[in-house]
């Protein structure tokens, strides 16, 4: 019953937030404080007492059932982690945004969701909650309700429907071939007698779940909406989508190749071939597009397309190393890339500066902000100790030690390629933000002080910098102590 409560308790109360008629900003921000700690002390409990709970069935095998397991746990403490961060970096950002409880509503909204995608029993329950994740997060792209704004949201929406239909042929397909319980077990519960003679049939339905869940990946070839929705969006939302919402896809994945159909009936067959390749393009094009882009959020979204898919190429090498590896870039793409989205809303809100030229020198007026940024970016392109070195260890070991053929070698060679692109479109930025040049940082001086003086609220403050920070910490961490962490999760 804790799970239930843990995930209804900030859909309600954050819900009942948006609709009363509060008009004191310190009162508003006192329940949204005391909704985010109850519902991270009822996230606790349900890691610690949760036990398996069926809500109804629809038919006999599909059931809307919650239980939470060593992965579960994994990948809720992330939820939790953002969200937390998140909730108190917007309390100063959405001063100089319209309409922050509307926005506030749906935030908790969403953190309920993806709590409820994490504590899934079973595919039908995490197809729900995957849709209402979808569904609530759509209004975080609308938010400001410009012509932009809606269509950023409606491009979300559609890809995002489109998606889950192909993982809803997935799930019934796989609930088909089961003759026994339906509950997420490792290795998977298909009967072989089932699926004898329809092998091909099941490769490529599943193929078509993996894509379709993929969506909200970013994986290529449905990965158009993330540059789009990404600039639109308010920064906090930007990086609830890039650092955390964006892995109910790899979730939903994990779960289905991992935990449903089982990697012996994929392994070394034409579709873990094809989910690698697409793996590995959409590494390379994001990357290349972000090393390409000159909009800060948007090379930031080019970025998340990339860095997730090294989650879904070490997820294809269907090994047990290859999923540990790819949980461990969950982590650590979820703070290095939630830190960075936060950076890039703090140039908008201080400075109003877009465009990744008008960063020049700004390391004087934001020296925390530009400090965040470069460390992670450190875990981002992979330097030690940051999570993102070990992350990326983990899978390029896991690629050379049990990737087929070609993709032993193909894998490492293009994560290094990515690595290096990488430190290409981030580097720069810290570089010329510490040391524009001295006519570049007398230019900036002159030309930001009016901007800054006239701006009603251009300082961040310690609420904004103290969750860039906890970021970095949390990047950190994972470098040190995440290789521990994942080795000794019971899949």
């Amino acid at each position: 019953m804790i799970q239930l409560l843990a995930f209804l308790f900030p859909v309600i109360v954050g819900t009942l937030s948006g609709l009363l008629p509060v008009h004191d900003t310190k009162l508003h921000r006192l329940v949204c404080t005391l909704i985010i700690i109850v519902t991270d002390l009822l996230g606790v409990m349900a890691m610690i007492r949760g036990q398996y709970i069926e809500l109804f069935h629809f038919t006999d095998k599909a059931v809307i059932a919650f239980g939470i397991d060593d992965f579960g746990r994994f990948t809720l403490t992330a939820v939790l982690i953002l969200y937390t961060a998140v909730c108190f970096y917007a309390f100063t950002y959405m001063l100089h945004e319209e309409r922050p409880q509307t926005f506030f509503a749906f935030y908790f909204i969403s953190l309920g969701a993806m709590m409820a995608v994490c504590m899934s029993a079973d595919l039908v329950s995490l197809y729900f909650s995957f849709e209402l994740a979808t569904l609530s997060s759509v209004p975080l792209v609308l938010h400001e309700m410009t012509k932009d704004a809606v269509a950023a949201g409606l491009k979300y929406l559609f890809y995002s429907i489109a998606g889950a239909l192909m993982g809803l042929l997935a799930v019934f397909y796989v609930y088909t071939c089961a003759a026994g319980e339906v509950t997420f077990r490792y290795g998977g519960f298909l009967d072989s007698n089932m699926t004898a003679g329809h092998e091909q049939l099941l490769l490529a339905i599943v193929l078509v779940g993996i894509i379709g869940f993929g969506t909200k990946a970013g994986m290529y070839p449905m990965h158009g909406w993330l540059p789009t929705a990404h600039p639109i969006a308010p920064a906090p939302a930007s990086a609830l989508l890039s650092g955390i919402i964006a892995k109910a896809g790899i979730v939903a994945v994990i779960r289905l190749v991992y935990y449903c159909v089982g990697t012996d009936l994929l392994r070394g067959t034409w579709a873990q071939t094809v989910w690698m390749c697409l793996a590995l393009l959409t590494i390379l094009m994001g990357s290349t597009m972000a090393f390409r882009e000159k909009v800060v959020k948007k090379r930031l979204a080019y970025s998340t397309i990339s860095q997730i898919s090294y989650i879904m190429f070490s997820l294809s090498l269907m090994t047990e190393d290859g999923l540990k590896g790819g949980l461990l870039q969950l982590i650590s793409h979820m703070s290095a890339k939630g830190c960075l989205f936060l950076a890039a809303g703090v140039f908008i809100f201080a400075l109003d500066a877009h465009r990744v030229e008008e960063l020049k020198g700004i390391g004087r007026q934001l020296p925390v902000t530009m400090w965040c940024f470069m460390i992670a970016s450190l875990s981002l392109v992979g330097i030690p100790p940051m999570g993102g070195f070990t992350s990326k260890w983990k899978i390029a070991s896991a690629a050379l030690s049990g990737g087929p053929g070609l993709f032993a070698v193909l894998g490492p060679v293009v994560l290094l390629i990515s690595a290096l692109l990488t430190a290409g479109y981030l580097f720069p930025v810290v570089i010329n933000a510490f040391f524009p040049g001295a006519n570049s940082e007398e230019d900036f001086e002159e030309e930001t002080e009016d901007t800054i003086e006239e701006k009603e609220f251009a300082e961040p403050g310690v609420l904004m910098d103290g969750a860039m920070i906890v970021l970095c910490i949390a990047a950190l961490l994972a470098g040190l102590f995440g290789a521990g962490i994942v080795g000794g999760l019971v899949l």
